[in-house]
C-alpha cells in the first residue's frame, strides 16, 4: 500500500509545467505553535524603540539589493514575472523600506490635539497581525504590507498563494537574518480551513487582504465574525481614459505598459480603454500595432515582454473570457488564443467594442487582453469609467489639466492618475472602493491602519464653548 499523499502547496514553473518544489502545508496543531511563536514575537517587537524597527527595515532593503538577481529569478521561475520586471520589483522594494525606515518616526509620532496641550494622540501597535497575499507580486506585496506593519510595532504573519510560497520563505530568511527576533515575521503555508482556525484564534489582532473579491470577501467574513480589523485591496477594471487632446503617442505607449505589464496580472492594470469618438480610430490602430509587436517568451530573456501566465487554470479562465465576450459582440482585433507550447503562455489580445454586458467590460480580466470602448464625449467616458462594480484606480489623459481634476472627482475610484498609468508609491495610499475593498495600505495611512489610535487625556480640558 502507498504511503498516504500529504496536502502541500506546489510551486510549477509556468513557463515549462515543470514541478519546482513542494511545500507540506501545516495541520491544527502547526498553527496554533505558528500563533503562539508569533504573540511571543510581538511581545519583544512591541517594546522595542521605533529606530530599532527603523533600524531592522534598512537592514532589510540592503539584504534585499544583494539578493536582487536571486530573488527576482526565483519569482521568475514561480509565477513567470519577466525577469526585468521581477528586478524592479525586488529595488522598488527596498526603496519603499528606505522610506519607511526613514519617515517611520514622523507617522508614528504623538500627536497633539486641540482639547489642551496635555491631551495627546498615539500610534500604538494591535498585535499579530495575519496577512493574506497574491502571488502577482510575490516580493512587493507582502512585503509593502510587512513593512507598515512592522514598523507600527505588530508582529506579521504571511500567508502566501500557494505557487510563490518559496518567494515567501526567501523573505522570511531576509528579516532572520536582519536580525528579527523570532515569530515578528513568520509564513502560514496553510490551506483555507487552517487560515479560518487563525483568523479565528484570539491571538490574531487584525488581519489584510490582497487578492480576489473572493477571497477577501471570505477572509473578512471570518474578521468581521470575530470583531477583528480588516483591510482589502482586491480586484479591479480600471478605466484608462483617452480624450480628444491627448498625447496619443504618449496615451498608446502607457496603455501597452498599463495593460500587458506583469503579463497582464495586476490589480491595477489598465483593463478597460475607453477613448473619445474623434480619436479612437488613430489611438486603436496605433495601440494594435504596438500590441502586435511586444515580445512573448522566455521571461528568464531579458527581452521578453509577455511571459506566462501563473496557472493553467488562469490562462483557461482569461481564455473563457474571451471567447464569451466575442460571443457577445466584442471585435478582436489582435490575439485571441493560447500559444501552441509547452507552459501558461497566452497571445496578447485586444478586443474592440466592449460594453456594458460582456465579460472584457464587467469581469475582471487577469491576463493579456485589452478591452477597448469608444465614448462620445467626456461625459460619456465618466460614465462609462464609473459603470463598474470595481473602483481601484483610474487613469486620465489630457491636455488640460483642470477637466482632468474636475474629472477625477467625479471618478468612483480610490486613485486617479492624470498623464500616468496607475502605480503604487509608499509616499502615497493606495486601496478601492465598492468591491475592490475597503482601507489603506502605503503611506502614514497604511501604517496607522494597524494601530490602536489612542487618545490620552490630561486634566487641561476645557468645553469648546469656553475655549478662547
Amino acid at each position: 500500500m502507498s504511503a498516504p499523499t500529504v496536502p502541500c502547496a506546489r510551486s510549477v514553473n509556468p513557463s515549462t509545467g515543470e514541478l519546482i518544489a513542494t511545500y507540506p502545508f501545516v495541520d491544527d496543531g502547526e498553527v496554533a505553535d505558528l500563533l503562539a511563536r508569533s504573540v511571543t514575537g510581538y511581545g519583544f517587537w512591541r517594546s522595542s524603540t521605533l529606530p530599532e524597527r527603523c533600524g531592522a527595515l534598512e537592514r532589510v532593503a540592503a539584504l534585499l539589493e544583494r539578493d536582487c538577481d536571486a530573488l527576482a529569478a526565483l519569482a521568475t521561475r514561480e509565477m513567470g514575472k519577466p525577469i526585468v520586471q521581477a528586478r524592479t520589483e525586488v529595488t522598488k522594494t527596498a526603496a519603499a523600506l528606505r522610506w519607511y525606515a526613514q519617515h517611520g518616526p514622523a507617522m508614528l509620532a504623538e500627536e497633539p490635539t486641540s482639547v489642551g496641550p496635555g491631551t495627546v494622540v498615539r500610534y500604538e501597535p494591535l498585535g499579530p497581525v495575519l496577512s493574506v497575499q497574491p502571488w502577482n507580486f510575490p516580493i512587493w506585496q507582502p512585503m509593502r504590507a510587512a513593512m507598515a506593519i512592522l514598523l507600527a510595532g505588530n508582529s506579521y504573519i504571511l500567508k502566501p498563494a500557494p505557487n510563490v510560497v518559496g518567494c515567501a520563505l526567501a523573505l522570511e530568511r531576509l528579516w532572520d537574518e536582519a536580525g528579527l527576533p523570532t515569530g515578528v515575521f513568520t509564513v502560514l503555508n496553510a490551506e483555507p480551513a487552517q487560515v479560518a482556525l487563525a483568523v479565528a484564534d484570539p491571538a490574531v489582532a487584525a488581519v489584510t487582504v490582497t487578492g480576489s473579491v473572493g477571497a477577501g470577501a471570505a477572509v473578512a467574513s471570518l474578521a468581521g465574525k470575530h470583531v477583528k480589523k480588516s483591510v482589502l485591496e482586491l480586484g479591479g477594471s480600471d478605466p484608462f481614459i483617452v480624450l480628444a487632446d491627448a498625447d496619443l503617442d504618449a496615451a498608446v505607449d502607457a496603455a501597452v505598459t498599463g495593460r500587458f505589464q506583469n503579463n497582464g496580472q495586476v490589480c491595477i492594470a489598465a483593463k478597460r480603454i475607453i477613448v473619445d469618438r474623434s480619436v479612437a480610430e488613430e489611438f486603436t490602430e496605433r495601440f494594435v500595432a504596438k500590441v502586435a509587436a511586444l515580445h512573448v517568451g522566455d521571461p528568464a530573456d531579458a527581452s521578453t515582454d509577455v511571459g506566462p501566465l501563473a496557472r493553467p487554470d488562469i490562462r483557461e479562465e482569461v481564455a473563457a473570457q474571451v471567447r464569451r465576450s466575442l460571443s457577445q459582440g466584442a471585435t478582436l482585433l489582435a490575439g485571441g488564443c493560447a500559444l501552441d507550447r509547452p507552459g501558461n503562455f497566452y497571445q496578447p489580445t485586444v478586443l474592440a467594442g466592449a460594453r456594458p454586458g460582456m465579460a472584457a467590460y464587467t469581469e475582471e480580466i487577469f491576463g493579456p487582453v485589452a478591452a477597448l470602448s469608444t465614448a462620445p464625449d467626456v461625459d460619456g467616458a465618466v460614465r462609462l469609467a464609473n459603470d463598474s462594480t470595481f473602483g481601484l484606480s483610474a487613469s486620465i489623459w489630457t491636455g488640460d489639466m483642470d477637466r482632468a481634476r474636475e474629472i477625477a472627482r467625479q471618478l468612483v475610484v480610490g486613485g486617479v492618475f492624470i498623464n500616468k498609468i496607475s502605480v503604487s508609491d509608499p509616499r502615497a495610499p493606495i486601496g478601492g472602493v465598492k468591491k475592490s475593498g475597503y482601507g489603506r495600505e502605503l503611506s502614514h495611512f497604511g501604517v496607522h491602519e494597524f494601530t490602536n489610535i489612542k487618545t490620552v487625556w490630561s486634566d487641561d480640558y476645557l468645553p469648546v464653548h469656553d475655549r478662547p
